[in-house]
């Protein structure tokens, strides 16, 4: 009945602001984790007692690849540059740039979903509305994939059907399990 699909267009429209949110605090989140370990190691470098220690406690992390670049001279220079700083301070954990993205990854998660949302408006059909939605889902995940393989140098047309694959095991998953 017209009414149902009404019903699931206003859930579907509630689960897509619900996961903006859930997105843009995870996201907040892990900034303020980010820095706080950040302010933890920097204090930890100050605290050391020599430049061994500090080198050690700084190239713990740094991401191995780029570690094993770095010589020893200037992993003492950068310690002693972090040495020479002032206390770090947890005041600004979150900035009101970090609340911006915050809002961009709420508005990037709604709009992303919300065109498998549109079908439920359209058609009265609730199947026709479904397969339709589920349509509109496989060729965004196929237009991302193709998009991001750009950016990260993958095989587009590989790296697209990839992340169909992936969008319709997880939709099996998600429905096996209720």
């Amino acid at each position: 009945a017209r009414e149902d699909v009404r019903e699931l267009l206003w859930a579907a429209l509630g689960c897509n602001v619900a996961w903006g949110l859930v997105d843009a605090i995870m996201y907040l989140m892990n900034v303020a984790i980010e820095r706080g370990h950040a302010i933890v190691v920097v204090k930890r470098i100050q605290a050391s007692k020599n430049h061994a220690e500090a080198g050690k406690i700084l190239k713990d992390e740094i991401q191995p690849a780029i570690a094993s670049l770095i010589k020893d001279e200037e992993l003492n220079e950068l310690s002693s540059r972090l040495k020479n700083l002032p206390a770090p301070s947890k005041k600004n954990l979150i900035t009101a740039v970090d609340l911006l993205a915050g809002v961009q990854i709420f508005l990037l998660v709604f709009l992303c979903t919300f065109p498998v949302a549109i079908p439920f408006a359209i058609f009265d059909d609730l199947a026709l509305a479904m397969r339709a939605s589920n349509g509109v889902a496989l060729l965004l995940l196929f237009i991302g994939g193709f998009l991001l393989a750009g950016y990260a140098g993958f095989r587009r047309g590989i790296t697209a059907v990839v992340y169909v694959l992936i969008g319709v095991t997880l939709v099996a998953i998600t429905m096996a399990l209720g």
